[in-house]
């Protein structure tokens, strides 16, 4: 034990001083001694500096920063309401209807013109991302109640305002012998992102 403490001893001064002195001669277990401790001393550090480096990256505000302005963190994020979301999709259809309360659509894979009649819009209604928020609404078809398209609305709230910026059809009416009228999805979501079915 006492030789251990000289060694330590010994090697400390040396670290002390900015070179060692030429006539210093070590022991060769003295010489793997303080070998292993530098490089001990050089592993420590270097471990120190890549958890600090690491720790950097990790919360530094680069690394969160998004180029979109809906996830910024310098934009203002507003929250809306169940209440605030159908009341804007109400507004929405009553100020695109015509004067026969007929809501016009260019359906989005056909390209058909559809006139469709509001029917409702869908619980639950909800925030995707930021200030994106998202409504699914029925409407039939003008003059056939039984052909039910489901109608997708997202709106975005930035402004402080809830807008309706795009509108897809996700279900069709589709016919069977044994069920009737349905509504055949185009679309299911993953991670709230749109995936087609075909």
């Amino acid at each position: 034990m006492a030789k251990l403490l000289k060694q330590k001893n010994t090697v400390a001064k040396l670290l002390k001083q900015k070179s060692m002195p030429a006539k210093l001669r070590l022991h060769s277990s003295e010489r793997s001694w303080v070998n292993r401790y530098l490089l001990d001393r050089r592993i420590n550090a270097n471990l120190i500096n890549s958890l600090l480096a690491g720790l950097l990256i990790i919360f530094s505000p680069w690394s969160t920063a998004e180029s979109t302005a809906e996830t910024s963190p310098q934009a203002s994020v507003f929250k809306f309401y169940v209440e605030d979301i159908k009341s804007t999709m109400q507004a929405y259809v009553a100020s695109q209807v015509d004067t026969d309360s007929i809501f016009h659509l260019k359906d989005d894979k056909t390209g058909e013109n559809l006139e469709l009649k509001f029917v409702m819009v869908h619980d639950p209604v909800r925030q995707i991302r930021g200030n994106i928020y998202f409504a699914c609404t029925d409407f039939h078809v003008q003059g056939e109640p039984e052909k039910i398209y489901d109608i997708d609305f997202w709106m975005d709230g930035s402004s402080g305002e809830l807008k309706v910026y795009d509108t897809k059809v996700h279900k069709e009416p589709r016919s069977s012998l044994l069920y009737g009228w349905y509504k055949h999805p185009r679309y299911t979501f993953v991670n709230d992102e749109v995936e087609y079915l075909y």
